[in-house]
């Protein structure tokens, strides 16, 4: 496995993934411009809008809450282990955190949440 996935984020990473939870209109703009502008390049798209749905819904759990927008916040920041422009491998590190996040809390993101992911992807 890549040292990208296995290596422990940084202080300044974790800050900052810190920074963008606590704003979450400004990571749900960020979310939905870096989305848009990438959707037909990633093969995580509808699990990415259905964890963002999710995250918004009120009878999400806060703890299910917390796990998801980490990883959506991930998505949305600047800094990556792998930059995003690099062919294949650049959405590879979002993937694998997305990936993660859902995982653990899979049980939380209905097939209302994809239904909405799956709609608001039609408009991209």
């Amino acid at each position: 496995m890549s040292d990208a996935f296995t290596k422990p984020f940084t202080k300044a990473e974790i800050e900052a993934m810190r920074q963008a939870t606590r704003d979450e209109e400004g990571v749900g703009r960020d979310f939905w411009a870096k989305l848009k502008r990438i959707a037909r390049q990633i093969p995580f798209a509808e699990d990415i809008a259905a964890a963002y749905f999710c995250t918004i819904d009120a009878k999400t759990p806060s703890r299910v809450k917390l796990v998801l927008m980490g990883a959506i916040a991930y998505f949305v920041l600047p800094f990556d282990a792998v930059a995003d422009f690099l062919p294949l491998l650049g959405f590879a590190d979002d993937a694998a955190i997305i990936a993660a996040a859902i995982s653990q809390v899979a049980g939380a993101i209905t097939e209302e949440h994809r239904t909405k992911a799956r709609e608001a992807l039609r408009e991209v």
